[in-house]
């Protein structure tokens, strides 16, 4: 979660006062101290960016490391970039299964 949170530029109390949370309970949750409930998880993955799937790996064939960077750093561009970078990579992703396709 740190690593997530300085990929943001956020502080912890930044963070904190993003999501509705004691400063502490951010620091207790970085060093290990004390789990977030659910709710308060549900808070930070949305605000940082970052996937359950990034705290809860899988064996799953995409790199989850370079997946979750990609997310945070999408999650800190403003809505309209957003938009354009999602619908870009919609458009290269739909040309790409055309040719992968193709004999």
């Amino acid at each position: 979660m740190r690593t997530a949170r300085k990929e943001c530029h956020l502080t912890q109390q930044e963070l904190a006062d993003q999501c509705g949370l004691a400063v502490k309970t951010i620091q207790d949750i970085e060093k290990g101290r004390k789990n977030p409930t659910y709710e308060t998880l549900c808070f930070l993955i949305d605000r940082l960016g970052i996937s359950g799937n990034a705290l809860f790996p899988s064996n799953s064939i995409v790199d989850s490391e370079i997946l979750e960077i990609f997310l945070g750093k999408l999650q800190c561009c403003n809505e309209k970039n957003q938009k354009v970078i999602l619908n870009s990579l919609m458009f290269l992703v739909e040309q790409l299964l055309e040719v992968q396709d193709t004999p």
